[in-house]
């Protein structure tokens, strides 16, 4: 068991804390001086009142800081599992407990899911396959997946499994079609349609990338070379007139267009680990924020491939997350998207999902212990892109069951920026 932190740090940082909003208060109290333009008239005559100006030339005074997030560490390492554990301390805390590296080593899911990666590197035949429910451990995982998930868990991107993997990661940033690379997007006929093979290697493609990316190979010039291609097709798209209207009508359904390139879920989480890329192309990626926040469209997510309408369930067409209702029908779900939004910098200039957010916050209890507001039992998502992250706790029952989203809003809180204090 690792030590809890110094108490005296933690009141530390709450001092620091009421002194910083002690003297946002004394700020906004202070009167503001009269300026020469201030309207004022002279006797009763009002032809001789001066004109106001149409606007002040002071600035508003910035918004005060949010305040600190109270994160139970003691709890978590009393009763998360060991790659909560570690996140907690690393991820949240970022507390120097060098010996909190070997944490999530130890977890006995981690280790069957690393003895299961083959001498290739990967993981089967598949990128982005996830386990069936039936599924006793992780048979039937895609590499990619896999990679995630050790990530998640908390396992180095320079242990032995995810460097064994890395070339053949890289391997798949390559811009061709080869229909050795196509994976489970393979045609089952002997003919290859050209239009399907460049589908089903972008989404290789891209799911590679954020694989990579999350690893922490953010300045490998392979990876920088294919984000930048990435983002470029997407902005491209993003200030054509398509965006504006991209769906035909084939027969009697809307479907997207043939050029319609909107980001995908992959795309999204290979940006979200690239923060310094991220900052070279900022119109891009203001770009991108407004397409975001714009309403989901009502037509499916079907496109036109080739002659074919095509499923493309890892397009992200608008915002995911519009309402509360859509956030209490899936909640794992809904902590993806916020993460993501708070990883591209994106959730605290969103009052939505900044509301959202902290609806989760308020639902933590006085010990900092997140805590359904329906129910007992554990959040449950048959959303395969949530598969990665959630649960990372074996156990559904007991305490331990709120311990994945407890950390997790520690995570959103610490990516948007947010102040953290220990408990």
């Amino acid at each position: 068991m690792l030590p809890k932190p110094d108490p005296l740090a933690a009141n530390a940082n709450a001092a620091v804390m009421l002194r910083v909003s002690a003297s946002t208060g004394s700020r906004a109290s202070t009167p503001a001086p009269r300026s020469a333009t201030t309207p004022a008239t002279v006797g009763d005559d009002p032809a001789l009142t001066t004109a106001a100006p149409a606007a002040s030339l002071t600035p508003p005074p910035p918004p005060p800081p949010p305040p600190a997030l109270r994160f139970p560490i003691g709890w978590l390492l009393d009763h998360g599992a060991p790659p909560i554990q570690y996140r907690a301390i690393a991820d949240v805390a970022r507390l120097d407990v060098p010996a909190a590296a070997n944490i999530p080593y130890s977890y006995r899911p981690a280790l069957a899911l690393a003895a299961m990666q083959q001498s290739d590197g990967g993981w089967g035949r598949t990128m982005l396959a996830v386990p069936s429910a039936r599924a006793e451990h992780f048979e039937g995982v895609g590499t990619v997946m896999a990679v995630r998930r050790l990530l998640e868990y908390g396992w180095h991107g320079e242990s032995p499994p995810l460097v064994r993997v890395r070339r053949l990661l890289f391997r798949l940033l390559a811009e061709d079609t080869d229909p050795v690379h196509l994976f489970e997007f393979a045609p089952t006929r002997a003919k290859i349609d050209d239009d399907m093979a460049r589908r089903g290697r972008s989404i290789v493609r891209e799911a590679a990338a954020s694989a990579l990316a999350q690893a922490g190979y953010e300045a490998d010039p392979r990876l920088r070379g294919a984000a930048r291609r990435i983002l470029e097709r997407i902005n491209a798209y993003l200030k054509s007139p398509v965006a504006q209207k991209p769906w035909v009508r084939v027969g009697n359904r809307q479907v997207l267009a043939l050029e319609a390139a909107p980001p995908s879920i992959y795309a999204l989480t290979m940006l979200a680990h690239m923060p310094a890329f991220r900052s070279e192309h900022h119109e891009h990626m203001e770009r991108l924020y407004t397409f975001l926040t714009q309403p989901w469209p009502r037509q499916e997510a079907v496109q036109i491939v080739g002659t074919a309408n095509v499923s493309q369930p890892h397009l992200v067409l608008g915002d995911l997350f519009p309402h509360r209702n859509a956030v209490e029908a899936d909640i794992p779900m809904a902590l993806f998207w916020l993460e993501l939004m708070a990883r591209l910098g994106f959730l605290r200039r969103n009052e939505i999902w900044t509301k959202m957010f902290e609806r989760f916050v308020d639902d933590m209890d006085r010990t900092g212990v997140w805590h359904p507001r329906k129910g007992l039992a554990m959040p449950r998502s048959s959303n395969p892109y949530v598969w990665p992250m959630f649960p990372l706790e074996e156990h559904s029952a007991g305490e331990e069951r709120w311990a994945d989203v407890t950390m997790r809003i520690g995570v959103i809180a610490r990516a948007a920026g947010r102040p953290i204090h220990l408990l």
